[in-house]
């Protein structure tokens, strides 16, 4: 778009441009090529014509691709010569949807000149105007009787009342003076490139809106509320007998119950890149994808295994089945996809993901440990455990209690065992690895060896990332210092006098300062 705006060669483009900028239908053209291709479609054709976005795109803008038995040749010919003669004019035209049902549409055109006064667009827009028309006959209408088929067209023209229907004076002045603002091309008016607002349903929720992206940060921090907590307490098998943190679940598993009943009024992006706000097509959508998995994850759990009576093995399954929770990590990945391109955001995710694996994987070899140190068939000890080896160096080895229930009793206290654990897992990822816990039966070894495979590469990711984003932190200063190197070079070389050197590098330092390096007619 060259700095002053469109150049409008007609009074109709003006008319357009209102169109444009309110809810109509309309193509984009690029004029330069042979037969017109279409270079942009918006949502309201989309919605019009019943075609994808993907489907329009380098189509003929002469929208040849919607002709049918019942289009008028001479129309065609007059719209054909409007092209090739780069004119503007409108014609009434009988056009087919995708699902070849005929239409008859308004359709205007216009060329947008540059400033060099040469046809580079053509701007195409588009009124279903049906219901001012004659019923149309055909295949499917024939042996209707005329009132019939008056009938199908005004139900299929429903949206052409509100297209048609009259501005206030209000409502015309302020879109007259957004034009004049939109000409003008200010930083302040120019639109975001994102979809169209579609008209939705009054219980449908757009998903880009503010309530939902802020419901959606909610969910993100609980998601990472039960990344934490569900793993040990699966692996710690910890009953929730605090009343505190009972609660505090069961808050979390009703808001994500609360989360799947929004998804089912929630719009979503097609494959086509329009959005959907269709109410069968959104349940049909997410029942499809993540509705088991939050169904699973907002199950409570927690309020099972509070009660006392609960079989051993039941609250062990219902435990375990709480995993499937960190499936929800998925989303969250694509949430925070957008702020991968800082550096900084991209530092501090890096460091959130290896304190992740490690709980994770700490919490997997303690359950090991506790499931290798009490053999249940003899109801010993194995004294070569890691946790046998812990309880005696820190002072509170296990105890077997003959007298009362005949079970192994004492050990070190959870919070000591997690962080033992913890700070196994860290020293092994980090590749340090101080000796002073260590794996000594089978299971631990193996699992000791997948942990270092799986560490070697995530430490290597890691570093190798942390390395990337300094090394583009330090290019533009590195840059700046090779330029004023060679700049000092060519000054000495060529002896330029002392002043205009002073001269030079003042402005070099000054305009760096303002562009902040900046390649700006490349820009």
């Amino acid at each position: 778009v060259p700095q002053g705006g469109f150049h409008c060669p007609l009074p109709l483009t003006a008319s357009l441009f209102l169109s444009l900028l309110s809810e109509s239908s309309f193509l984009l053209g690029n004029a330069q090529i042979v037969d017109w291709p279409v270079v942009y479609s918006n949502d309201g054709f989309c919605k019009l014509s019943g075609y994808h976005r993907a489907d329009v795109m380098q189509k003929s803008s002469t929208c040849s691709f919607m002709y049918g038995e019942l289009t008028d040749k001479k129309t065609i010919e007059k719209v054909r010569q409007t092209f090739d003669n780069y004119e503007s004019n409108c014609f009434e035209i009988l056009l087919y949807k995708k699902n070849r049902t005929p239409v008859w549409f308004y359709m205007q055109i216009a060329p947008i000149r540059n400033e060099h006064e040469k046809v580079v667009l053509f701007l195409c827009t588009f009124k279903d105007i049906t219901l001012f028309k004659q019923p149309i006959e055909d295949d499917s209408t024939k042996g209707w009787t005329k009132f019939a088929r008056l009938t199908r067209a005004l139900t299929n023209s429903r949206s052409v009342l509100q297209q048609l229907t009259p501005m206030n004076k209000a409502e015309v002045v302020h879109k007259h003076s957004r034009l004049a603002e939109v000409l003008q091309l200010g930083s302040d008016i120019l639109p975001q490139y994102k979809q169209e607002a579609p008209k939705t349903p009054p219980h449908i929720i757009l998903h880009y809106c503010a309530f939902k992206t802020t419901w959606d940060w909610v969910i993100l921090i609980l998601t990472f509320y039960t990344a934490i907590m569900v793993p040990y307490n699966v692996s710690f098998k910890t009953k929730q007998n605090n009343i505190a943190w009972l609660v505090l679940d069961s808050v979390v598993d009703v808001i994500f119950l609360v989360d799947i009943v929004l998804n089912f009024h929630t719009t979503f992006v097609g494959p086509g890149g329009e959005v959907i706000s269709d109410p069968k097509l959104i349940r049909m959508n997410y029942l499809k994808t993540w509705f088991v998995i939050d169904l699973l994850s907002c199950l409570p759990y927690d309020i099972i295994n509070a009660f006392e009576n609960v079989d051993e093995g039941i609250s062990s399954l219902f435990s375990s089945l709480k995993v499937v929770r960190l499936l929800r990590l998925g989303r969250v990945a694509r949430k925070l996809d957008h702020y991968l391109e800082y550096g900084a955001a991209v530092l501090v995710l890096l460091v959130c993901v290896f304190g992740l694996v490690a709980h994770w994987l700490a919490c997997i070899w303690y359950s090991i440990g506790d499931y290798e140190v009490i053999d249940e068939l003899t109801n010993t000890i194995k004294t070569d455990s890691w946790l046998y080896q812990l309880a005696l160096s820190i002072g509170t080895p296990y105890r077997y209690n003959s007298s009362g229930s005949g079970q192994w009793e004492g050990g070190p206290s959870k919070d000591s065992l997690y962080i033992s654990s913890l700070y196994f897992t860290m020293t092994s990822l980090t590749t340090i690895g101080f000796g002073n816990i260590a794996p000594t039966t089978d299971g631990e070894k193996i699992f000791s060896v997948a942990m270092m495979m799986v560490g070697s590469l995530l430490y290597a990711t890691i570093f190798g990332n942390v390395t990337t984003i300094f090394q583009q932190m330090y290019a533009n200063t590195n840059r700046y210092h090779e330029m004023l190197n060679n700049v000092r070079d060519f000054l000495k070389l060529y002896q330029v006098p002392k002043g205009l050197s002073e001269r030079v590098m003042d402005y070099i330092v000054s305009t760096w300062s303002m562009s902040k390096g900046i390649d700006t007619e490349k820009v």
